[in-house]
């Protein structure tokens, strides 16, 4: 049996939107909601590449008051299309400035300036939109969670597969039984595609006269510019993206995180290529040990990129996909080959050819955006709310900590610990450049 939503799917679901997601709970209001009728004044920080949809849905579904991005060029784009957004190069000159005229901010920078932004505006009240990963660290993601709940915001992360018909159906196929009891998961990326596995660069570049340059690196350590960062390829380099697995494991890695109740790993190692102190590796595969989680039992979770890819027999003679994931249980495997679970298959598919989804139970989506702006308006959370998605990005970075504690992580999550490597503390819970410490 294979799975592609239909609209059919989403109407007959539609009327479940009024109920709390499960993912942390019922519907919790945030402390400065504003009326379901009101606009929400949005600024977007971050309005180039994914920054550019970003604001444009903030334009689309609330009021897009302030523009900010370090690259004019980036920033006149956006103008262009928003003349009525005040523009800025220094999101704290913005919120100081506009701060009593903003509700809610969406960030779309460097996976390094995440937090640094998310955690001045929620400090502030504001409501929060971020892109994934949500961080770049275990302790930032740590903070994100707390702080979101200390004061009340509505958030989201934004992983936008969460509001997918066939990822909420994946869901509820797991957790119904259908395909028994799940030890094992597989998932696997095209990433990376952009370079890694090098050095910093020695050749002298100006700075470009629309690139902000000292903004652009933030918390990071200062060094000169050049293009093998900016305005892409920072993704590779330790000191500002997460490598392959945070761009996409908070993507392809939700269904089976959610599914299967995966909370703190009790262990986990990474195999990779060589690497060095500048840029991840060009190749890995990361495992990660959860403990039983109540009836469910120890899952065994597979990571891999760079060309990695799980043993061809799991998928029973279909075809190996770019990206992908198989949750494997005792009476069936789901397999994707979708980076956001929007379609799979249950195998084997001959035992599978008449089976009847069970009855939904999860809400269906109104749209991502439309799930943060209702929630900001008073309604249900957003389902990748930082709650959950603070636990999950937590998660997938860890990964990065046994990349470079090269050896095997003993996790106590509960207390942030990696119990049998305190050299790991350094990529745990990192240091800042001074006057760029976090805000709270």
């Amino acid at each position: 049996m294979s799975f592609q939503p239909s609209r059919r799917d989403f109407m007959k679901t539609t009327a479940l939107t009024g109920v709390g997601y499960w993912v942390a709970g019922s519907s919790v209001f945030a402390q400065n909601e504003i009326s379901a009728n009101a606009q929400v004044n949005i600024a977007s920080v971050g309005v180039g590449g994914k920054g550019s949809s970003d604001s444009d849905d903030a334009g689309r579904f609330g009021n897009l008051v302030a523009i900010c991005d370090i690259d004019d060029k980036n920033l006149a784009k956006a103008a262009a299309k928003h003349p009525n957004a005040q523009k800025f190069n220094d999101f704290r000159e913005m919120l100081d400035k506009m701060g009593d005229k903003i509700d809610a901010v969406t960030v779309s920078t460097p996976d390094h300036m995440h937090a640094q932004i998310s955690l001045r505006a929620m400090s502030m009240g504001k409501h929060v939109f971020c892109q994934k990963p949500l961080t770049r660290t275990v302790a930032e993601a740590r903070l994100m969670r707390k702080t979101a709940a200390d004061k009340g915001v509505a958030t989201q992360m934004g992983n936008q597969g969460t509001a997918n018909n066939g990822l909420r159906t994946a869901v509820e196929l797991v957790q119904s039984g259908s395909i028994g009891a799940v030890k094992e998961v597989h998932v696997w990326t095209n990433r990376p595609i952009w370079p890694q596995g090098q050095g910093r660069p020695t050749e002298t570049e100006t700075i470009p006269e629309h690139v902000h340059w000292d903004l652009w690196l933030g918390g990071a350590e200062d060094r000169p510019y050049s293009g093998s960062y900016h305005p892409f390829k920072w993704r590779g380099w330790w000191d500002f993206g997460t490598g392959a697995l945070g761009d996409m494991a908070c993507h392809t890695a939700n269904m089976p995180f959610m599914a299967l109740k995966l909370g703190y790993p009790e262990a986990l190692w990474a195999e990779t290529s060589e690497f060095n102190n500048e840029t991840f590796p060009k190749t890995s595969k990361i495992v990660y040990q959860f403990p039983a989680r109540g009836e469910m039992p120890p899952v065994t979770f597979n990571w891999y990129d760079g060309g990695n890819k799980p043993p061809q027999e799991l998928l029973q003679g279909n075809k190996m996909s770019g990206s992908g994931a198989l949750v494997i249980g005792d009476k069936g495997t789901i397999y994707s080959d979708d980076d956001y679970c929007g379609r799979f298959k249950l195998l084997p598919e001959d035992r599978f050819k008449d089976f009847k989804n069970p009855e939904p139970f999860l809400p269906r989506s109104p749209g991502h955006f439309v799930e943060w702006v209702n929630a900001i308006k008073g309604g249900p959370k957003a389902m990748s709310n930082f709650e959950y998605a603070a636990f999950l990005t937590e998660v997938v970075v860890l990964g990065n900590v046994a990349m470079r504690a090269k050896q095997k992580i003993e996790w106590d999550g509960p207390n942030m610990k990696a119990t049998n490597c305190p050299e790991a503390e350094q990529y745990i819970s990192p240091t800042y450049r001074k006057g760029w410490e976090l805000p709270v």
